[in-house]
């Protein structure tokens, strides 16, 4: 069980894990043992609630395909547990970031004090700019 708020939680039948061979240099074992993971996470198929669904849908980030399957690829580790540890943290930080909502902006308005020093700025800018014509003889 993956617990991301209080109120959240992932089963461990909703997660499907795959072990691949790791990218880059490992020496005498990159051929040998398969210590990367892919994990996938069913987003419309999981018991997360409706909304997070919605803002994990909505996300654009790119792993998450067009059907709605997140596949987060770990590989950092040498071994399968921290690898598996390093998948569930951060499938369950883009689940935090998709269940925090953000608070709605209500337009404010200028002061009065504000709005009389912009017209006033103004307006001195102006007679600064007159000034700056042609003398008359």
């Amino acid at each position: 069980m993956l617990h991301i708020t209080p109120h959240i939680s992932v089963p461990d039948d909703e997660l499907e894990w795959q072990a691949i061979r790791a990218q880059g240099a490992g020496g005498q074992n990159v051929n040998k043992v398969s210590s990367a993971l892919h994990l996938r996470f069913d987003i419309r198929a999981s018991s997360l609630p409706e909304p997070v669904k919605e803002r994990l849908l909505a996300m654009r980030d790119q792993r998450i395909s067009n059907d709605g399957i997140v596949i987060i690829k770990a590989q950092r580790f040498r071994t399968q547990e921290k690898n598996r540890a390093d998948a569930l943290e951060r499938l369950r930080e883009m689940i935090v970031d998709a269940s925090r909502t953000s608070k709605k902006r209500r337009p404010t308005k200028p002061t009065l004090s504000s709005q009389r020093k912009r017209m006033d700025s103004k307006t001195r800018r102006g007679q600064t700019k007159r000034l700056r014509g042609s003398v008359e003889d």
